[in-house]
Formats: C-alpha cells, sequence, structure tokens
C-alpha cells in the first residue's frame, strides 16, 4: 500500500516536479504540466500514461491499474490503486508518467 506520504516523496523525487492543487485533488506537475494527480477519497492515482504503457499495466493488472473511464482514460490517464500497487511498480509508471509529459514539453519547443 502506497499512502498520500509515500506518493508525495515519489514524485517529488523527479526533477522540477512541484505540488500544486487542481480543484479538489493533488496534483503534481512538471514545466505546468499534470502528470499524476492523488484522490484521497478513493484512496487511488491517476497517471498520464503513453497508450502503449497504459495497455501493458492494464494487463498486469486490471484491478491495480485501469483507465479513467470515457475520453481521458482513451487518452493515457490510467487510475491506479494505491491499497494494492507495490511500490516498485507504481515507481515505474511514474517515471512514464513523468517522461511522456516532459517528452511532449520537448516536441513543442
Amino acid at each position: 500500500m502506497i499512502n498520500i506520504k509515500t506518493f508525495r516523496e515519489l514524485a517529488l523525487s523527479l526533477p522540477d516536479t512541484e505540488e500544486m492543487p487542481h480543484f479538489d485533488l493533488i496534483s503534481f506537475r512538471v514545466k505546468k504540466r499534470i502528470f499524476a494527480t492523488f484522490h484521497e477519497k478513493h484512496n487511488r492515482a491517476m497517471l498520464k500514461l503513453p497508450l502503449p504503457e497504459q495497455s501493458v499495466f492494464c494487463k498486469y493488472d486490471n484491478k491495480i491499474f485501469f483507465p479513467v473511464p470515457g475520453a481521458w482514460g482513451k487518452g493515457g490517464a490510467t487510475f491506479v490503486d494505491m491499497k494494492k500497487v507495490k511500490k516498485d511498480i507504481f515507481m515505474e509508471a511514474l517515471k512514464l508518467a513523468y517522461d511522456g509529459v516532459v517528452a511532449k514539453q520537448k516536441k513543442k519547443m
């Protein structure tokens, strides 16, 4: 199980990451772009994964990783059940979400 304290530590360990509110959620951003949010009420995270990686994680265990319903999920937004995910697997997914946002920013430059 990963709690908010551990999630925060992992997210903020990535370069240039900031924690900011996003409506009623906690968000983690790099250069003002969200790569992860924490949904305290349901004890789950949302990670913005590239679609191929979303597919791999959801196939790994669809009770831990599952697309956000609707268009957001079809774009890579993926929920993670923080009660069930192992820290090393979560960190791998978190890093992919972070790297995906950084790569998109570099393309815009």
